[in-house]
């Protein structure tokens, strides 16, 4: 088969390198990908945004099935342009991948539904906005109701940086189109958990489930990132929680969604948060989390084609979808300054021996050189037979990778490991 990833971050890496291992891949595109995974795919120079570029290259190259990942094209709509022209993809349509494309859409699929998460109110006006968190019970939480690359949620400890959240969204336009409607909602407190699924629209089955670590510093502190780092499994994350999630949060968004008239089929990542009131979704998103795949997709066993394909034919239930009992850590390295203000353009340099381990984010091929070319620019993973042992192995990788000005947290792992 010959096949297509939309994307050129460290999750479509991974999922390029797992790809790669299946018997069922006879080519490996990637558009428009980065120069760090030129020896794993051919890299494409097509955006990820342009859907109509997509489309022609799928059509004139013959391609067999396509792998939509960021969230941006299956919210707006890849998917739907490529099944029209009769090439089948994993990852949601549009009236689907509205679970993430709109948080008001997400909780009011809740409320309909009855799946757990934080009580909330939609905001179209500023005033009335500024009206409800002057009095709301602090800490409260402003989201962007649209996509915001991760960064449109705010959760603010006073009255006044609330109100600031509101006003930087709305009249500031800080989050352009996406911040002209707000969600504001209940804080929650508890471990979070991220649980990515398999779906087919009728049948859902979880990967092993994993901790990100949003926080650009460590200890949790500073600004609020992609991701700068993630394990798997979360050890918080129990059988009899799993068991909980799937009757009351996975099965029910699967069967809503069918009952809604837009079946999802592809990944569907729930963010969770165990509260003293039991597990609630905090997030939906309609692709696979970045960093938490570069985890998690080490772990698996199975062929990832052949689950791929199970989702878009309808037989997932039939499909094995195995993974190992081992733990895995993903360090990623980003340039110092990352989220706000970094600099690019730096030699980055990978030791032969631990390139099976890396999955590049934010480089460029210039004059065979790779350089930096993004706020997170690789991320590092290592399994092993414990986290304490995949922790281990991660940070002494990360040694062997080198650029200016890198930087990363030194405690990926460390809640996870205190917790066991």
């Amino acid at each position: 088969m010959k096949v297509m990833v939309i994307g050129g971050g460290g999750r479509e890496h991974a999922i390029v390198k797992k790809l790669k291992e299946s018997a069922k891949v006879s080519e490996l595109y990637v558009l428009p990908g980065n120069g760090g995974m030129a020896a794993d795919a051919k890299l494409v120079d097509i955006s990820a945004d342009d859907i109509g570029a997509i489309v022609d290259f799928a059509v004139n190259s013959g391609i067999d099935y396509a792998v939509v990942t960021p969230d941006d094209p299956l919210v707006a709509g890849t998917v739907d342009a490529l099944n029209e022209k009769g090439i089948p993809c994993f990852g949601p349509r549009r009236d689907a991948a509205m679970l993430e494309g709109s948080k008001a859409f997400a909780k009011g699929f809740m409320r309909r539904h009855g799946i757990p998460t934080a009580a909330y109110e939609v905001f179209d006006s500023e005033a009335e906005a500024l009206t409800y968190v002057a009095a709301a019970p602090l800490p409260t939480v402003i989201k962007a109701d649209g996509l915001a690359l991760g960064k449109g949620v705010t959760i603010a400890e006073t009255h006044e940086a609330a109100a600031e959240a509101v006003r930087e969204a709305m009249s500031g336009r800080k989050f352009g189109d996406s911040g002209s409607r707000l969600v504001i909602e209940q804080f929650l407190t508890g471990p979070e958990v991220s649980v990515l699924c398999f779906t087919d629209g009728k049948t859902i089955k979880p990967m092993v489930s994993g901790m990100d670590h949003k926080r650009a510093r460590d200890g949790d502190i500073g600004p609020n990132t992609g991701g700068m780092g993630a394990i798997a499994p979360n050890p918080y994350y129990t059988a009899d929680i799993a068991a909980e999630c799937m009757e009351k949060i996975f099965l029910p968004t699967i069967r809503g969604m069918a009952e809604e008239g837009r079946p999802f089929t592809g990944c569907l990542y729930f963010g969770l948060m165990l509260t003293p009131d039991g597990p609630k979704v905090i997030e939906y998103n309609c692709r696979f989390g970045d960093p938490e795949t570069q985890a998690v997709l080490p772990l698996l066993q199975s062929d990832l084609m052949d689950i791929m394909l199970a989702t878009t034919n309808g037989t997932l239930a039939e499909t094995p979808v195995e993974f190992s009992n081992d733990s895995c850590c993903c360090v990623v390295m980003a340039s110092d300054g990352y989220p706000v203000k970094y600099e690019k353009g730096f030699k980055l340099s990978i030791a032969p021996e631990v390139e099976p381990y890396v999955y590049v984010a934010g480089a460029k091929l210039a004059d065979g050189e790779l350089l930096t070319n993004g706020g997170r620019v690789i991320g590092v993973t290592a399994v092993g037979a414990t986290l304490a042992e995949a922790v281990k192995t991660a940070y002494e990788r990360t040694e062997k990778v080198s650029f200016a000005n890198a930087y990363y947290r030194r405690d990926i792992g460390g809640r996870a490991l205190a917790k066991e």
